[in-house]
């Protein structure tokens, strides 16, 4: 069913594609004055008008977007070295007492 179907839209299109088409000639057009009032000629301009009001300030526009942040920034310099302090006291009677090693076991 499906074949036929296709072959005779095939054939219908290859049929109607021959045919002979009859050239369509357009008729001739003519001009034919038309008799009627005669055209005035315009006169001279009139003189310029006075200026229009000024027009109202426009909307504000949007806020931008806000912007990256920035990068970080650079390591500081490393700072002097301090004064060098005073040389201390010596001991007069300390007593360093070392404990004894406990006994082995």
């Amino acid at each position: 069913m499906k074949c036929s179907m296709m072959f005779s839209a095939v054939l219908m299109a290859l049929t109607l594609s021959a045919c002979d088409k009859p050239t369509v000639v357009a008729p001739a057009v003519v001009a034919v004055p038309v008799p009627g009032p005669a055209v005035p000629v315009p006169g001279p301009a009139g003189p310029t008008g006075a200026t229009g009001p000024s027009g109202s300030t426009g909307a504000t526009g949007y806020t931008g977007a806000t912007g990256t942040p920035g990068s970080t920034g650079v390591t500081g310099s490393t700072g002097d070295t301090g004064a060098t302090g005073e040389r201390g006291k010596t001991g007069g009677d300390t007593v360093v007492v070392i404990p004894a090693s406990p006994p082995p076991r």
